[in-house]
């Protein structure tokens, strides 16, 4: 009882609740404050003593065997009645504890979290943490005064798992965790690893969410949504910062609810077929943009509790619009109530900060090698398609986990163990976390953010790939940014940046990314990074939006980008909606909706975006006008699509053109059109094409290319 009160008794269930001693039920209740304290059953009441040289516990016997209730009197006449949560035998069954132990619990967060239940009778909420070295775990709050002394948890066994079931307690109860280390130490207070809600920061405790019940509408959507996710799909991408997308009064991010309306109809309205936003597990700096987390399992409560976000999703598929979520598995912050040091002792992180922490990011790096790490990174990667019906996950940061010496200098990383620099243990847990989200939801997509050139990472894991079905086109990115932001001019001596993506475009499922990473840290906007006047600046970002997609592979791209704001991005506003005001901008944002809405309508121009058949280069040598020319092809008896840009300030109204077939070619989309902010140069009514080789092409036809410009024409026979 002495170590009950000093809060260091580390099997409570040994103590107190109820206990036969002699046949008869006994029991005893540690209640700081109390004076004296009863045990009711029905209409009895059965007074319990006070236990000499241990303030605050009572004992006695409380015959029968029917639920008792606590009444307690404090030394102010106070009186309180409360349910004694060491009357509850355990939830966590023989099942959960095998596979905890096994490390493949793919459903972690049924086990483990803050579950709000109905439990031997009553209403609470069941606890449940894994902390394998810790010498004891409470949970607390305002309900126990933070006093970790009040409800210690019960140790279940060999998994490291502790649970305790509290009666009385349910929906948004504030919790944490506290823990004592294996040297008896007290840690700082845990917020929840598998929490489902957060208090709004700066405060960082859990809340208890019941993310029960959900009545999701969607189910046309999930029976067809893997159509739409295939390589052969039509996928455009609008990236967003939910919190800076726009601001509302006073200043405040939009809620999910109001996503729901106004972020769903915008990007309906723009033609992207997905949307996939910034991090939205719970994190505690906005400046991280959510890509340091702590709360895995909890959506910020910055935009509102889970249910609302569920509505943000299913108002998404109601509209045809599927949701990706980046996920960051990568790292995590070192903050004193996340997961560092979570027991005590490197748990979740490596021990030696050669593997175990990230210089460049200040965070630290999961122990992919420890079999229940592993198991609630995929698990988590499980939950938000499961639970909130999210359709794809973008993996970030994978290049920093495939490689041990990621931004390290000699003498500063661990070699494998074959002495190389591959990481083994990530490159595994990758390969794991894409089989099982595969197989436990079809119909899904997950994508690598991998700035390298790492072999098959979107292969299939049994032909020895990472098995992600996407990865982002990071050196098309490069080497198109850096063409695009010269002067024309100068842009014959590079003309090589333009089509060297060609050269290993169907070695993986790519993406196209023009990303947030593009547009802040001094990098400029997307129409920042243009040469020449402010008209000349929109041309070339027209251009080059025309370039993209035309070009094979998927597209994403960042918000306000689609209307060319000026301004970098910051997280801490709003996108540039005032530049709509400005024909240009306005121009470009319809040009963009046009580009989407072609590209979703020519099969040429996306069933075949991952196929080598689906594209030839019609001419990609002419340099001395920077001019590119190539096919687009899709299923059989699709009409070919002919993409022709040009990247001069020069109109070269006779262009000579070869073409795949004769016959008509309608002008399918200029973006010199004025409808766009341009000039209205091109070929009206479309061209028609002789049988008279060029370029290699069977037949050919004169071209009107205005300047700064891209053309999309499509065969009518």
């Amino acid at each position: 009882m002495a170590r009950v009160v000093a809060g260091t008794a580390d099997d409570p269930f040994a103590l107190l609740g109820p206990h036969d001693i002699g046949g008869v039920r006994h029991v005893t209740v540690f209640q700081p404050g109390a004076v004296r304290l009863a045990a009711r059953v029905g209409p009895e009441r059965h007074a319990l003593s006070p236990v000499a040289g241990a303030e605050g516990v009572f004992s006695g016997p409380v015959p029968g065997h029917q639920p008792y209730l606590l009444e307690a009197e404090g030394a102010d006449g106070a009186a309180w009645s409360f349910e004694d949560p060491y009357r509850f035998g355990p939830v966590l069954g023989e099942i959960d504890e095998y596979l905890i132990g096994e490390g493949t619990h793919h459903r972690l967060w049924d086990a483990l979290g803050a579950h709000v239940m109905r439990h031997e009778g009553a209403d609470g909420t069941h606890f449940a943490v894994w902390a394998p070295n810790a010498r004891r775990v409470s949970v607390v709050g305002d309900f126990n005064l933070w006093d970790g002394r009040r409800h210690v948890m019960r140790r279940r066994g060999a998994t490291g798992v502790w649970e305790i079931f509290l009666p009385g307690f349910g929906e948004g109860t504030v919790y944490k965790y506290e823990i004592l280390g294996p040297d008896g130490a007290r840690l700082p207070l845990k917020a929840d690893p598998v929490g489902f809600g957060s208090q709004h920061a700066p405060e960082n405790a859990s809340v208890v969410r019941d993310i029960r019940g959900y009545g999701w509408p969607d189910a046309d959507w999930m029976d067809t949504r893997a159509g739409r996710n295939a390589r052969t799909a039509p996928i455009s991408i609008y990236e967003v910062h939910l919190a800076s997308w726009r601001r509302k009064e006073g200043g405040r991010p939009i809620s999910y609810v109001e996503a729901a309306r106004e972020l769903v109809d915008y990007v309906h309205d723009m033609g992207f077929t997905h949307i996939e936003l910034l991090p939205v597990s719970e994190h505690p700096f906005d400046g991280s943009w959510g890509y340091q987390p702590v709360g895995l399992f909890a959506p910020t409560v910055r935009h509102g509790p889970p249910h609302e976000f569920r509505d943000l999703v299913a108002a998404a598929h109601g509209k045809g619009i599927g949701v990706i979520l980046d996920w960051v598995p990568g790292h995590f912050p070192t903050d004193a109530h996340g997961l560092g040091r979570f027991d005590g002792t490197p748990l979740y992180e490596h021990a030696d900060p050669r593997e175990g922490f990230h210089q460049d990011w200040n965070t630290l790096i999961y122990n992919y090698g420890r079999t229940e790490v592993r198991n609630f990174l995929i698990a988590n990667a499980i939950y938000w398609l499961e639970e909130y019906h999210v359709d794809g996950l973008r993996v970030d940061a994978v290049a920093s986990m495939l490689y041990r010496d990621y931004s390290r200098a000699e003498g500063e990383w661990i070699p494998n163990r074959d002495g190389g620099r591959e990481n083994y243990e990530a490159i595994s847990m990758l390969q794991e976390m894409n089989r099982a989200t595969y197989g436990a939801c079809p119909g899904i997509m997950t994508v690598a953010e991998e700035s390298t050139s790492y072999p098959r990472v979107s292969a299939p894991t049994d032909q020895g790939g990472l098995g992600f079905g996407y990865k982002w086109n990071m050196g098309w990115m490069n080497d198109t940014l850096d063409y695009i932001a010269r002067d024309p001019v100068h842009r014959r001596h590079h003309h090589h940046q333009m089509t060297f993506g060609m050269t290993y475009a169907f070695s993986e499922n790519f993406i196209l990314p023009i990303s947030h990473d593009e547009v802040v840290h001094g990098k400029g906007s997307m129409l920042g990074k243009m040469p020449g006047s402010r008209e000349e600046k929109l041309a070339n970002l027209r251009a080059y939006y025309g370039f993209m997609w035309g070009h094979p592979g998927k597209k994403l791209l960042f918000m306000g980008q689609e209307f060319g704001q000026e301004r970098e991005w910051n997280h801490a506003g709003e996108i540039d909606w005032a530049a709509l005001g400005h024909p240009g901008h306005e121009g470009l944002r319809r040009l963009v909706r046009d580009l989407n809405t072609l590209y979703r309508g020519t099969p040429a121009l996306h069933v075949k975006d991952a196929e080598p058949e689906g594209f030839q280069w019609i001419d990609a040598d002419d340099a001395a006008q920077s001019v590119y020319a190539w096919i687009r092809r899709g299923g059989p008896g699709d009409p070919n699509a002919v993409v022709v840009c040009n990247f001069t300030p020069v109109e070269r109204p006779a262009h000579r053109l070869g073409l795949p077939l004769p016959g008509r070619w309608r002008e399918a989309l200029n973006t010199d059109a004025g409808i766009y902010g341009g000039a209205g140069r091109g070929n009206m009514g479309g061209i028609d094409a002789s049988p008279a080789p060029h370029n290699g092409q069977a037949a050919s036809a004169e071209v009107y290319l205005p300047p700064l410009s891209a053309l999309f024409l499509v065969h009518e026979g």
